[in-house]
């Protein structure tokens, strides 16, 4: 396991004096009318010192299924072992670049499943967490799309690396998480999305907006490569879930409530994002110990602490900005799964 991090990371830096008003909403999920299953649950990435409202859409049976801090979905919620052999293609449009698995044509061989569970779930057993690597080598920060996308792609293979021990520990299933930057208007399986919102986490794929964070202006969210890799690693915890099975099982929970904007649903939303926030934090203690920069960890960990439920916002859907910055250290000073249960917090550390 990870060794102790450094005691040198900075604490997150106070409000800048220029957030703006949230945007629009996802449409919210429709209160519980029958026992049938959940379909959809979305999941947006933070907006700094506000967050995108979450969306929800239920469906009934046969119908998709998505995670959302936006907007998500998986057709169902069943897994594929990886082929023995892939090949990878990149497709690039004026919406998108992605590179994507060709299909496997022989016949998947039984492997481990999710699990839909909260606070029981396997993924927090005991001795699990983001594991040492040798390092990460990282190309030289450019902020256009085209330089955010290489920044990126090069940072998930060092989070794979870190993440995938874990899932076969605790024999859950695991797949690579998909990467695509959005430059223009989209239409996935999660629904609509265009590029000046926050990314967005969908079935498997994050949807990064390039132009949205390369235009965030202010003290506590400059442009630095610890605000992008920070704000992956968060996006990265979503993957987890999905994998693990939490996502949909927070989903099942909301409907069950009465929807993801009742008291109770909120609830959810809040020990669901802040847990992503705490597994971002995970991320980043392997990566503090040489494999990347001083800086890039103290400006992630700042700008994590600076994102989060804000008074202008009319939905406490994502936590405090000083319950972010509580969850994102305690996941990097402890690197355990079990220490990023948010699920059988007190509702008052996820306020």
């Amino acid at each position: 396991m990870p060794q102790p991090p450094p005691a040198n990371w900075g604490p997150p830096a106070g409000p800048p004096p220029n957030w703006g008003p949230a945007p629009m909403p996802y449409p919210p999920l429709p209160r519980q009318k029958s026992k049938g299953p959940l379909v959809a649950v979305l999941i947006v990435g933070f907006l700094v010192l506000g967050v995108a409202t979450i969306g929800i859409v239920a469906a009934t049976s046969g119908s998709k299924e998505a995670s959302d801090s936006g907007n998500a979905g998986y057709a169902s919620y069943t897994y594929t072992p990886e082929p023995t052999t892939t090949t990878t293609t990149t497709t690039t449009t004026s919406a998108e670049t992605t590179s994507r698995r060709s299909p496997s044509t022989s016949t998947p061989k039984a492997g481990p499943k999710a699990s839909i569970t909260l606070g029981d779930n396997p993924i927090h057993a005991a001795g699990l967490g983001a594991f040492n690597i040798d390092g990460c080598a990282l190309p030289a920060m450019d902020y256009s799309p085209a330089g955010q996308d290489r920044f990126l792609r090069a940072s998930l293979p060092c989070i794979e690396a870190m993440w995938k021990p874990s899932f076969e520990r605790a024999n859950l299933p695991y797949q690579p998480v998909e990467l695509v930057m959005v430059t223009s208007q989209i239409t996935n399986t999660c629904g609509n999305m265009g590029p000046d919102r926050t990314a967005m986490y969908c079935d498997g794929t994050i949807y990064w907006t390039p132009n949205h964070y390369a235009n965030e202006q202010g003290s506590a969210n400059p442009n630095h490569p610890g605000k992008y890799l920070g704000q992956l690693a968060h996006e990265y915890g979503h993957h987890i879930q999905w994998l693990s099975g939490i996502l949909r099982a927070s989903s099942q929970a909301q409907y069950e409530k009465g929807g993801w904007d009742t008291p109770e649903g909120l609830d959810l939303n809040r020990r669901k994002e802040l847990q992503a926030t705490c597994f971002g934090g995970m991320t980043l203690a392997p990566l503090s110990h040489g494999a990347v920069p001083g800086d890039v960890i103290s400006v992630a960990l700042t700008d994590a602490g600076n994102r989060g439920d804000y008074p202008i916002y009319p939905n406490r859907d994502h936590g405090a900005p000083e319950k972010n910055a509580a969850w994102v250290n305690h996941g990097f000073k402890n690197n355990e799964t079990s220490a990023c249960n948010t699920w059988v917090a007190s509702a008052a550390d996820v306020s």
